[in-house]
């Protein structure tokens, strides 16, 4: 019996699926499980120790929705993200332009610059928490005996210096990652390009505008979406130096629902904060996108 072509092309080919399954099924245990789970949780009166719950519709949002301390979380976590966000652009670039202009030592110095980013986030924090310790902390303890101050400052315990500190450690913790792409983006520019605008008479503002601007935005802007998830959803860093005090100052959303999960066990009430924080960074992604499309039409 003889197979035609036609016969050929009935038969499914699942090469290429058995190919990808096993990365399917690791994206579907690690991030779409837990998601759909935590959708789930939140309609539930699913309790931490009890192991029996019932459904119980919007309840655990309206409770949410309900209590001020989430809004307050939820704006601390703003300002979180924004400071964060643009001191870590701000620092980045900076030092990847920087990079960028130096001849010698390069390799080196871009070796020691990453280092902050190479660290753990448990080493990073409570690294910071030994150097900046109101106790017997290195920087405090200089502080106070170079006469800059004349009690030793308490970064970690101070209302109006632990949220700066927090921010300060973040931008220094996330700053090397910006650096690193934005100086990748740099050197794919062409020297050439800059050399003919030089030619033309254009400033330096006006090269920097005209051509590094563009070949530069898609990684800027990319950076920008994915720091901001990171940022917003940070737990780590800010639970291991203050674990959201004092008095709930630096409380943000994700530390918000582990005091509700995991506190007083309400893991429905928590499941619920999560499903509204993936909703607005949905949304937030999508805005970003949106503006990211619009600013690549005007230079093209």
């Amino acid at each position: 019996m003889q197979i035609t072509n036609k016969d050929l092309r009935k038969k499914p080919d699942i090469t290429g699926f058995l190919f990808i399954l096993p990365a399917v099924l690791v994206l579907f245990l690690l991030l779409l499980y837990p998601v759909f789970t935590s959708v789930y949780y939140s309609f539930t009166s699913k309790h931490l120790v009890r192991p029996s719950y019932k459904f119980v519709g919007f309840d655990n949002y309206i409770k949410v929705l309900s209590d001020p301390n989430f809004y307050k979380a939820f704006m601390t976590n703003i300002k979180w993200t924004v400071y964060s966000l643009a001191g870590q652009l701000l620092v980045g670039f900076t030092a990847a332009m920087a990079l960028h202009r130096i001849k010698k030592f390069k390799s080196f110095l871009r070796t020691i610059l990453i280092i902050p980013w190479a660290f753990p986030s448990i080493v990073i924090a409570l690294s910071w928490k030994w150097i900046l310790n109101g106790v017997y902390g290195f920087v405090p303890i200089m502080l106070q005996k170079l006469g800059i101050v004349s009690e030793i400052p308490q970064f970690f315990s101070n209302p109006n210096l632990v949220f700066g500190t927090l921010v300060f450690v973040n931008i220094w913790f996330g700053s090397p990652l910006i650096m690193v792409n934005i100086l990748s983006a740099l050197q794919s520019v062409p020297e050439d390009q800059y050399e003919a605008a030089q030619i033309d008479g254009a400033s330096a503002w006006q090269s920097f505008c005209s051509i590094t601007v563009p070949h530069i935005r898609n990684v800027v802007g990319l950076l920008m979406v994915l720091r901001t998830i990171w940022i917003f959803n940070s737990f780590d860093i800010i639970f291991l130096l203050t674990g959201g005090g004092p008095a709930n100052i630096t409380t943000t959303l994700p530390i918000y629902a582990y005091n509700i999960g995991w506190g007083i066990k309400q893991l429905g009430r928590s499941s619920a904060i999560t499903v509204l924080l993936l909703i607005f960074l949905l949304l937030v992604c999508a805005l970003y996108f949106k503006l990211l499309n619009k600013w690549e039409k005007e230079f093209n």
